[in-house]
């Protein structure tokens, strides 16, 4: 298809795949909430009705009691490659609607944005392969299949199943993870690493019962303070992760400025940078370890008691290259080191997803370096790291080795994913939906 063409039908599309946007938002399909499975079932006939509108073979499936995930095809030319097109249609709990300028589930345009959960994670993610189809109409350029999980947001428990159980209708040639981001604004991102994830509950006991801090402090160590000094281990003085054993790497030489960096984290702006190395190392390929939960009496009511036993909640972040499994080994290990003064220590792992490293080279790798810069008007893409983690891009290139796996998607810096008032920049959604566009074009011409 020429170009010229291409980019008018872009615009053709827009205003109705907007449309379907707004509407599947609206469906609250919150899948760590049980009593919404009846929203995320409503979503996913809703995703399953729009490409069946388009001409695909669709069929809801799921397996050993997960959330309903979407399967639909459309064959192109016979020599063409297949393409395989993911995304998920759960989302992220809401919780507290007073964080949010407009109704969470109520799609609201401001500014450059549409708000909305899932507005852009990853309902986004849905209507842009949504876009490629009615851009192409019955002229694809390959045969698409689309995967739209419906368990993203709990942590793909039963993907593996479900790959395994469909592997022969989702075996492609190409791969298009849609559930990332890009550099920034007018800078778009392929991403090539991501952090694994091992979370882990600590608990230490001191004392069998609660007793008199009066009676008895100065001689028994309180649990709280005991697991205060476990956790001052994990980090040296400078905030590198002290565990031994861990794995990390070199990054891309990307610049992340400060000003940006202070912005969008949310650092407050006398607060100093932890850990050694550059910025995009520390984020991207070397460990990090946050204490995300403390089970403690509250400060207000607390009594002149001694603590018999105290919790926390450790999200580890794993570099690409190493596995959970050594990960886990060296964090419990460290723990069982250094729990001081004969503490009972019980180390329970909560869950873990490996890393990810793609080998972002090949024809499809070159194909979609040509898409992005013609979509963002000759800006090159960047081959960009995540510090979070992804675990079901690893059980992709698993479950398909020989395909090429490209992980883009259509959130910036400012997306807000997960958090009160996120939003889809509009924008950069049209050049999202012409990239994928022009990479199913290459992809057909290249065959």
């Amino acid at each position: 298809m020429k170009r010229d063409e291409l980019r008018a039908r872009v615009a053709e599309v827009l205003p109705g795949i907007r449309a379907d946007l707004e509407d599947l938002v609206r469906i609250e399909s919150v899948s760590a909430d049980p009593a919404r499975a009846s929203e995320v079932q409503r979503s996913a006939e809703a995703v399953r009705a729009l490409f069946e509108a388009e001409g695909c073979e669709t069929a809801i499936v799921s397996v050993d009691g997960g959330a309903p995930a979407v399967i639909a095809h459309k064959s192109g030319p016979e020599a063409a490659p297949t393409v395989l097109l993911y995304a998920h249609h759960d989302v992220q709990p809401e919780n507290d609607h007073a964080e949010w300028d407009s109704p969470p589930f109520e799609p609201t345009e401001r500014g450059a944005r549409l708000f909305g959960r899932g507005a852009a994670d990853d309902k986004a993610g849905i209507v842009t392969h949504l876009a490629a189809l009615r851009i192409f109409r019955d002229e694809l350029p390959v045969s698409v299949t689309l995967f739209i999980e419906g368990e993203e947001e709990v942590g793909s428990d039963t993907l593996p199943a479900l790959l395994r159980e469909h592997h022969e209708r989702l075996a492609a040639d190409v791969i298009v993870i849609a559930d990332s981001g890009n550099w920034d604004i007018g800078e778009p991102a392929l991403t090539t690493s991501l952090r694994g994830l091992v979370r882990a509950d600590v608990e230490v006991r001191t004392l069998t019962h609660a007793v008199h801090s009066g009676m008895w402090g100065g001689l028994v160590p309180d649990a709280l303070m005991t697991l205060s000094r476990l956790i001052a281990t994990l980090h040296d003085d400078a905030g590198n992760v002290a565990v031994a054993g861990l794995h990390q790497g070199p990054a891309a030489d990307v610049t992340y400025p400060e000003q940006r960096l202070r912005a969008e984290s949310g650092a407050t702006s006398q607060v100093e940078w932890i850990g050694d190395g550059s910025v995009v190392e520390r984020l991207w390929t070397r460990p990090s370890l946050s204490i995300t939960g403390l089970d403690a009496p509250q400060v207000d009511g607390a009594s002149n008691t001694l603590v018999p036993v105290a919790r926390a909640k450790i999200s580890m972040r794993i570099a690409p290259g190493d596995t959970t499994a050594n990960a886990t080994e060296c964090l419990r290990r460290h723990l069982e080191q250094h729990v001081p003064w004969g503490a009972e220590l019980t180390f329970t792992v909560v869950d873990t997803g490996e890393a990810t490293q793609i080998d972002a080279t090949g024809p499809a790798y070159d194909a979609a370096r040509r898409a992005f810069a013609e979509a963002w008007d000759g800006t090159e893409p960047v081959d960009m790291g995540v510090g979070g983690s992804i675990p079901f891009i690893a059980e992709f290139l698993e479950s398909f080795p020989d395909a090429s796996v490209l992980v883009t998607g259509v959130e910036d810096p400012d997306t807000r994913a997960h958090g009160a008032n996120e939003g889809l920049h509009l924008a950069e959604f049209e050049r999202v939906v012409l990239a994928e566009a022009l990479l199913l074009d290459g992809l057909g011409r290249g065959s």
